[in-house]
Order: C-alpha cells, then sequence, then structure tokens
C-alpha cells in the first residue's frame, strides 16, 4: 500500500497539475463545459495510453540501445531539474514556450496531452520508474500511474470552479510549488544515477 501511495503521489506531481490545469483553460477558453469535458477525456486517455506504452517497455527500449540505466537517470534527471526550474521561475514547463497560440480544431492530444502533460522530462522519468520496478511492484506502479492521471482528470474536469476559486495567481503559486517537488524528485533520480556509477569502482577499491 505505501508502494501504491508513493507512486500515485510521484506521478501526481510528475505530471504538474496544476501547469496543466492552467493550460487547458486557455486552450479551451469560450468552449462549453461539454466540449471542455470531451477534450480533457481525449486528453487523459492518450496520456494513458503513452504513459503504459513507456512504463512496459522502457527496460527493452535501454537494451536495444545499448544504455544502462544509471545513464538514463543521470539525463533524465537533469531533464526534469529544468522543467522543475521552469515551473518555479515562471509557473510554466520549459518545452511550453514558443507553444501555438492560435485556436486548434482539436487541442486534446497535441498540445494537452503532449508534450503539456506527458513532456520530455515525464518521458525520461517514466521509462526510468518503468526499468527500475519489476514483477509485482510494477503492477503497483501502473495503478499508481492511472490513480495520477484519474485524479488529473478530475481536476480538468472541474477546471472552471478551481480557477474561480484560486485565480490564475492561485494556479500560478501551485505550479511554482509543484516545481519545487520536482526538483527534489530530479536530484533524487540523478543522484541514484551518480551513485550507481560509483558504487562499483567503489567495490573494487575495497
Amino acid at each position: 500500500m505505501s508502494l501504491l501511495i508513493s507512486t500515485w503521489i510521484k506521478f501526481f506531481f510528475l505530471f504538474a497539475p496544476f501547469f496543466v490545469l492552467s493550460m487547458f483553460l486557455a486552450l479551451t477558453r469560450g468552449e462549453s463545459s461539454a466540449s471542455r469535458r470531451q477534450v480533457a477525456n481525449k486528453a487523459i486517455i492518450a496520456s494513458v495510453a503513452i504513459s503504459i506504452v513507456l512504463l512496459f517497455f522502457g527496460g527493452s527500449l535501454f537494451a536495444v540501445l545499448g544504455i544502462t540505466l544509471d545513464s538514463f537517470r543521470i539525463g533524465s534527471g537533469v531533464l526534469l531539474f529544468l522543467s522543475a526550474l521552469s515551473l518555479v521561475r515562471d509557473g510554466t514547463r520549459n518545452h511550453a514556450v514558443g507553444m501555438p497560440s492560435e485556436e486548434r480544431d482539436d487541442v486534446s492530444v497535441v498540445p494537452l496531452a503532449v508534450p503539456t502533460i506527458i513532456g520530455p522530462a515525464t518521458i525520461g522519468t517514466i521509462l526510468v520508474y518503468g526499468a527500475e520496478l519489476q514483477g509485482w511492484d510494477l503492477f503497483i506502479g501502473l495503478c499508481g500511474l492511472l490513480l495520477a492521471l484519474g485524479t488529473l482528470a478530475i481536476i480538468l474536469y472541474s477546471g472552471s470552479l478551481i480557477e474561480k476559486m484560486l485565480g490564475r495567481t492561485g494556479l500560478n503559486v501551485l505550479s511554482k510549488i509543484t516545481g519545487l517537488v520536482l526538483a527534489a524528485m530530479a536530484a533524487q533520480i540523478f543522484m541514484s544515477g551518480v551513485m550507481g556509477f560509483l558504487h562499483p569502482a567503489t567495490s573494487a577499491v575495497s
């Protein structure tokens, strides 16, 4: 149960829900509640599909590319830290800079699911978790991921109400707090990769 809760919380912050909500509200401005709900459903379904593929095939991808898990931990840790830094500084993710502002016929998959919910840092982190978790733990990790996306869906469904309660400033503050948590997660992932490289060297010396 503790693994499920911790995984759920990690994935919840990884998806930067309040930044996603801000983008969702901006992209669906002026649309009806039914239309917004439809966009949210499509975005969450697309995110679930992409996340499951990343979670289960991360290890195979590492093997094919000849990349060690520790190397990917370091790389994804750096990406996640840059994303967290952007959230803390500007309230937006760095990969969202320069996103198209014109209206689209369907914004649910692009740019809402990708790259707003599933961005480069998110992809790297899900791949790492998928390679780290084995057996029953992988199934629990999947449940945590689905719970996090389900929670995100509830936030998107309640977007108008949350915006009225918190305002744009409140959402921006929550995005910055999310960035602080992501920075801590990035540091942990990065240091796990570094220690993975240093441990064999330490063992050899001893």
